[in-house]
């Protein structure tokens, strides 16, 4: 042997050493992810697909030619299967794609797909399953449909086997179970390749063998229906997997070099994750992937063997290849072909799941494939979702659709996967298998009570073409961050429901006597029995540790503003001014004067709308139905005026009154006492304390669910009508209702029979309310997609006749999904129907573990919206005063907090240094500009209130009874020392 002999053969060894090694490395897929981080890495990607990246469409024979018995075909066991039984639903016209070619043909052009995938009906070109049988009609049908797509530039991936076998094969031989078929497919793959090779430069041999050999001869979920040897799933699988090899040697042998194409398997599999972290549980999930994918996939892509967890559980019943057998087998497929959708694996079974939970996420299949098969290349030939309704919009669809493909970008860009083309399924409406017509995964619509079975567009096509002449999701301006600050005067708040209270001061409320243990442990030590004398003195402010804390926290944001609500029904808990508690207005006024005096501007809320645990005084019957409310509500601000007002400069009457759960007559009333308090403030505080009063509407924001369909549009604006103009409306525009409100509430009068009364403002009522704001304040927390058409009866609201829904790709958070864009539009929607006015965001905030130190979810959540906020205020032109973000802490509004408590152990979040770092930067400043120079707000004085008035005789009762107890500790000493 030469020198380069040698040296090849020690470089294919090493190759295959290499490779054999790395079978298994999917193992730590888990462990990867689990390091990512999050949710940077669940955002959506603004990027491109590779260039000549393959974008294709698929189908399955039976699932939509139809002509089961026309022009010599014959019978499959699907024909067989589906009039067995009580199965009365069958599938011999489909779509009828056999009559209907131009029409799919149409629909692919319409597309702009540059692949299409389809399958060959055996039983169509060899109607008894050999080549003896050959129909010439059959074989022109398919040689046809490859030259209607070259007209068109439509490359064809071919299917050879997708589940409908001769069911002369099964009668005859018992199918798939006898060796017989393997070289029966052969020659039918030979012919395939004969006939149509030259067009064709993808083969598919077989689809989903995990799913005929398990759920056709092992459960008989789907044809030839089989379920009385348990073993024969396992010698049906050893077949196809010697069947698709001698295809695909074949081809290696007789037209790879002419034709130049590629052969493969179509494999599928959903994604496994480990019901928690522990190892076992990783490993129980690699044999969970083994026993659906690597059943067939080691085989091919390794040593020509199935897994070794296979082999352990399965000992004998496992059939066992021979030395040759498997060295025919290894190398077997020329990329990785992989389907991933609804009902394909685990679906129909749940034993191999081996106590792990199923998951969608082709993303990290994709990458378990890339670790665990020495990264072929991979073509996904089988990916979607499907729908139960029969109308042409499919927002549900889309959804899942863009989530798999970011899936398949983020695998390219961010995990350095091999894929080359995916395949979104399908083309058409057709026959689901054991789902029968009961769910619609096409891109077209095809109407079955037609005679022709015509095709209609659904929105998915248009997103699919869309996509494809973009070629992913480029990116725009508008999707990257923006460089900037905000103006000096940006109010910076943190906000609260509510505040901790603390009726009775802890300062020197305690009265015992304390000595140092100075050879100690250097720790102060009670001394029992003895007391120091009771001190007579007024309290003070900050004889309330729980203020002189929550002041503290709130310093340590570096905010300007902090907002928080009063509770109603403690501060007049009979209702009346008269017996007002005067104690907690004490404690009020010493926490607002305190932040005045810690320079942080206090925001008062006088109610805020939090469902059933809303502070109304009991004694006002009927709440906000009855109208006496609104009286009671205005002698309320009042008191809240008087006794605060000095400090408080920004007044919030109602916090999120615009909550659908509470009717219209309440809302109408709640209107009217907003009016009313805001109309006391202008008339008998504003000349004196100057002050700003508005409310806050929560102001989520409202999304077409298929952004580019006009019928989503309507809806949208009627769902913004009844959430946000409701309130926004009255007060800031016209002085009524919308009058789309109006317009469809008599809408559904006449529907309904019902009388939904929408009250009506008197004309001293409409000047009443309109006018009454300073500024548009806002809460902000998510957005939610709408369409008008019902998908989900439990999402569905049939009074405003709409569907609310979240889109796939939005990072979760609890319920909600984090859009930040949301926010910007959400701002420009106010800016544009009440132009140029003052705008504050009140809350901004998100629910996360409250656990957690690092709170990531929130960090970004922050960064984001804020970085919105500022695009709206600078891009846009949004008259945007400031930004609080909600909450300050976990105590009082958990999961929402900056400050986090476990077991009363208080600790700050990361998310609350990444705030203050915002805020000391004013925004997002360049690094390159010049640093912004603002007024720096005055140091508060630490020891100025000392001097405050009164102040004088509280130091000098304070240096007294220090006086008092240093002398009693004195004689106390000096009686021991005698003694």
């Amino acid at each position: 042997m030469t020198n380069i002999g040698v040296l090849f053969a020690l470089l294919t060894f090493c190759e295959i050493k290499c490779a054999m090694a790395s079978a298994g490395d999917g193992l730590q897929t888990w462990k990867r992810f689990n390091k990512l981080s999050f949710p940077g890495d669940k955002a959506f990607l603004y990027d491109t697909f590779p260039e000549h990246f393959m974008w294709s469409v698929g189908t399955a024979a039976y699932q939509i030619e139809g002509a089961h018995d026309k022009d010599g075909k014959g019978l499959s066991i699907w024909d067989t299967f589906n009039r067995g039984g009580t199965r009365i639903v069958k599938g011999d016209v489909g779509s009828d794609s056999y009559h209907n070619m131009p029409g799919d043909i149409h629909a692919l052009k319409l597309l702009g797909v540059n692949h299409y995938r389809f399958s060959i009906s055996w039983s169509r070109i060899f109607p008894n399953g050999s080549v003896s049988s050959y129909n010439e009609k059959g074989a022109n049908y398919y040689k046809k449909l490859i030259n209607r797509l070259k007209e068109i530039k439509v490359q064809p991936v071919v299917t050879l086997y997708h589940w409908d076998l001769p069911d002369n094969l099964q009668s005859r031989y018992g199918g798939w179970g006898n060796p017989i078929l393997i070289d029966l497919f052969k020659e039918y793959a030979d012919f395939c390749f004969k006939t149509y090779g030259d067009d064709v430069k993808y083969w598919i041999t077989i689809d989903n063998p995990f799913v005929i050999a398990w759920h056709g001869y092992g459960t008989g979920k789907v044809a030839p229906g089989i379920k009385t040897d348990s073993d024969l799933p396992y010698r049906v699988g050893h077949n196809l997997l010697k069947a698709h090899a001698a295809a695909w040697h074949t081809y290696d042998k007789h037209y790879r070099a002419k034709q130049g194409g590629k052969v493969s398997m179509a494999l599928a599999s959903h994604w496994v994750q480990p019901i928690n972290a522990r190892h076992e549980n990783q490993r129980a999930c690699q044999c969970s992937l083994d026993f659906v994918l690597g059943w067939f996939a080691r085989p091919l892509f390794v040593d020509g063997d199935y897994p070794p967890c296979m082999k352990q559980k399965l000992s004998h019943r496992l059939p066992v290849f021979t030395e040759m057998e498997r060295l025919h087998i290894s190398g077997t497929a020329d990329f990785f072909a992989l389907s991933h959708s609804p009902s394909l694996s685990f679906q129909l079974n749940t034993s191999f799941l081996f106590g792990q939970d199923e998951e969608l996420d082709l993303r990290r299949l994709m990458y378990w494939i890339h670790a665990e098969y020495n990264n072929p290349p991979i073509f996904v030939v089988e990916n979607g979702w499907f729908e139960t309704t029969t109308k042409t919009k499919d927002p549900t669809y889309i959804t899942y659709l863009k989530r798999f493909i970011i899936d398949t970008l983020k695998s390219i860009r961010y995990d350095n996967v091999t894929v080359i083309g995916y395949t979104a399924w399908s083309l058409v409406d057709g026959f689901e298998w054991h789902r029968e017509y009961t769910i619609r995964r096409g891109l077209y619509y095809v109407d079955f009570n037609t005679p022709d079975l015509r095709r209609i567009p659904k929105t998915s096509a248009t997103f699919y073409s869309k996509l494809i002449e973009k070629n992913g999701f480029p990116l725009l301006p508008e999707h990257q961050p923006v460089q900037g600050v905000f103006p000096c005067n940006f109010a910076w708040g943190v906000g609260a429901n509510s505040i901790q209270i603390e009726t009775t001061p802890t300062q020197f409320a305690d009265t015992s006597v304390y000595v140092w243990n100075i050879s100690g442990n250097g720790e102060l030590q009670r001394l029992e029995g003895v007391h120091a004398p009771p001190v007579h003195r007024v309290p003070h402010c900050l004889d309330y540790a729980t203020i002189r804390q929550q002041v503290s926290d709130v310093q340590r944001l570096h905010v300007s503003h902090f907002h928080f609500s009063l509770n109603w029904s403690s501060i007049m808990p009979t209702g009346t001014v008269e017996e007002a508690n005067a104690t907690l207005l004490g404690y009020y006024l010493c926490f607002v004067g305190e932040l005045s005096r810690a320079n942080i501007t206090p925001v008062v809320t006088l109610w805020h709308y939090t469902g059933k645990l809303s502070s109304i005084p009991s004694p006002l019957e009927g709440g906000w139905q009855n109208k006496e409310t609104v009286w009671v509500f205005a002698d309320y601000a009042r008191l809240c005026f008087r006794w605060l007002g000095a400090h408080v400069k920004m007044w919030i009457t109602l916090d999120e009154p615009n909550d659908k759960s509470l009717g219209y007559a309440a809302g109408h009333h709640l209107l009217l006492a907003h009016a009313m308090a805001w109309r006391v403030y202008d008339r008998e505080f504003r000349p004196t304390h100057g002050g700003k009063v508005s409310l806050v509407l929560h102001v989520d924001w409202f999304e077409p669910a298929v952004s580019f369909s006009r019928k989503d549009v309507e809806p949208v604006k009627r769902v913004q009508a009844f959430y946000i103009g409701w309130f926004a409306e009255p007060i800031f525009g016209s002085g009524d209702y919308p009058a789309l409100m109006r317009s469809w509430l008599q809408h559904r009068n006449s529907l309904d029979l019902f009388n939904y009364q929408l009250p009506t403002f008197s004309e001293e009522e409409r000047q009443l309310v309109k006018g009454t704001y300073d500024f548009f304040a806002i809460s902000h927390f998510t957005t939610h997609t709408v369409q008008d058409s019902t998908e989900n009866k439990f999402t569905y609201t049939g009074f405003l006749e709409v569907e609310f829904g979240n889109d796939a790709t939005w990072i979760k958070a609890q319920d909600t999904g984090v859009v930040p864009y949301g926010l910007r539009k959400a701002l420009n929607w106010v800016n544009s129907h009440y132009k140029d006015v003052p705008i504050y965001i009140m809350a901004n905030g998100v629910k996360e573990d409250p656990t957690q130190f690092k709170d990531n979810l929130r960090v970004y959540y922050l960064y984001n919206y804020i970085n919105e906020a500022l695009k709206a205020r600078i891009l846009d032109g949004v008259n945007l005063q400031g930004y609080f973000a909600y909450s300050l802490n976990d105590l009082l509004d958990p999961g929402f907090g900056m400050y986090g408590s476990v077991q009363d152990e208080v600790f700050e979040k990361s998310s609350l240094s990444h705030y203050r770092n915002i805020i000391d930067h004013n925004g997002f400043p360049a690094s390159e500009s010049p640093h912004q120079q603002c007024p720096r707000p005055a140091e508060p004085c630490s020891g100025c209130h000392i001097l405050a008035k009164h102040s004088v005789v509280g130091f000098l009762t304070l240096l007294g009874s220090a006086l008092v107890i240093t002398m009693g500790l004195t004689l106390y000493y000096a009686t021991r020392k005698h003694s």
